[in-house]
């Protein structure tokens, strides 16, 4: 007798189980400090140009450190280096915590980065531990782990603020003081410390080890990503991935400012945005996108999710007011989950078994290189003035929907095929 089909979903063994708790903590230790990096930033006397810099910094710091962790975690194995992967976060939070000045921020920021591997290796555990048929299931319920972290993170962020702080200490020239944001930077590295402890104690050793370690240019493998957008095909879908990680991150930027500056609002309501983005976006992943993936053309759906996205772009500067921008928000948060999703899943549904890691990766690569661009962009735009880079951003959004559209007669992407 088969199991029902909702049990059949959760039919995974033990172990995953673990790493999914363990992700949904670093999840949670990642996303707690994302509202508060920019007004944390200004706190330093940065401008606008150079908080920016400090995603940018992460983001290349991470782009070049995961191929590290990733091949130490084959030839090594994955337990040691995630506790070292979230040992890292945990230092990285601490020190970020007590910086009194920018550069320290800044190197915290690239540690953070460098060490910030452990998605990767939690998900070659996952690659460890489940057979093909249940690999799935099982990538989908750890996406959602991560997705989960975005609405719990931020409210964390805001009761963090609420913390009361530390009296200064004074060592030698340096004086280490907390401040309220600064909290929130203690709390992240608390839970970074906690999922260290799980993955010591409980994780067991998942994979063999290999060998000595040895590194070459070609682990990095930038040749191949560079190749990777003139492939027939998939490389338009690398394109577009990187198209709309790149205008996204411009608005994950400048939307904090205008809301702090134009909106004359503070951290504690910015916390609570992104909050509310989270939930709205695990809610529409986790009940929408498949029976919405079933009935339409996923193409269409990209497409049509960019250009909403756009248009909620355009209408924050048309209507600069609070409760205009709740509504926006709102409609934003439900839309706002569907396209790389469905990217993923347009080039599994168009590449080779054997290929499929690698190509998800690729994907990852310009995903991550439009994280480390995107916030540049906006910082430069944010110097101009405050609605700028939502007015350009917007239309841009709309520019790539048009290309994501353009792409529908050349993929395998209908109802049949993914519902598969």
């Amino acid at each position: 007798m088969k199991s029902p089909n909702w049990r059949k979903k959760f039919d995974l063994p033990p172990l995953f189980w673990l790493i999914a708790l363990i992700a949904l903590i670093n999840a949670i230790s990642f996303t707690i400090i994302i509202p508060l990096l920019y007004p944390y930033a200004k706190q330093f006397g940065l401008s606008d140009l150079q908080a920016s810099l400090l995603t940018t910094a992460f983001a290349l710091s991470q782009f070049f450190g995961t191929p590290v962790l990733g091949k130490l975690s084959d030839r090594l194995g994955r337990k040691y280096i995630l506790v070292f992967s979230l040992a890292g976060t945990m230092a990285a939070n601490l020190l970020a915590a007590v910086a009194g000045v920018a550069w320290l921020l800044y190197f915290a920021r690239m540690l953070d980065g460098l060490t910030g591997g452990n998605t990767s290796v939690a998900s070659a555990v996952i690659s460890d531990i489940t057979t093909p048929e249940q690999r799935p299931r099982a990538f989908g319920i750890f996406g959602a782990t991560f997705r989960l972290g975005f609405v719990i993170g931020p409210v964390l962020s805001f009761f963090a603020q609420k913390i009361p702080t530390f009296p200064a200490v004074r060592i030698g020239e340096l004086t280490l003081e907390v401040s309220s944001l600064g909290m929130s930077f203690l709390v992240s590295a608390a839970i970074a410390a906690l999922a260290s402890l799980l993955t010591l104690f409980f994780l067991p050793e998942t994979t063999p080890r290999q060998g000595n370690f040895k590194l070459s240019w070609d682990d990095f493998a930038f040749g191949k990503i560079a190749k990777s957008a003139a492939r027939p095909k998939l490389g338009k879908l690398f394109i577009l991935t990187f198209l709309s990680g790149s205008t996204f991150t411009i608005f994950t930027f400048a939307f904090q400012p205008f809301f702090l500056n134009v909106l004359g609002q503070d951290a504690k309501g910015l916390a609570m945005m992104f909050a509310l983005v989270g939930v709205l976006g695990f809610i529409s992943q986790v009940f929408a996108l498949e029976p919405l993936s079933d009935r339409f053309n996923l193409i269409d759906i990209i497409g049509v999710s960019l250009i909403l996205r756009g248009i909620t772009f355009l209408l924050m500067p048309a209507f600069p007011t609070y409760g205009a921008f709740i509504l926006i928000m709102f409609f934003f948060g439900v839309v706002n989950s569907f396209p790389m999703p469905l990217i993923d899943t347009v080039l599994s549904l168009n590449s080779d078994r054997q290929e499929q890691g690698e190509i998800l990766g690729i994907n990852s690569s310009y995903l991550s290189i439009s994280n480390a661009i995107g916030p540049v962009i906006s910082g430069l735009l944010v110097s101009l003035d405050y609605t700028t880079p939502l007015w350009i951003t917007g239309g841009l959004t709309i520019l790539v929907a048009m290309f994501a559209l353009s792409l529908k007669a050349r993929f395998k992407c209908n109802k049949a095929v993914a519902g598969n």
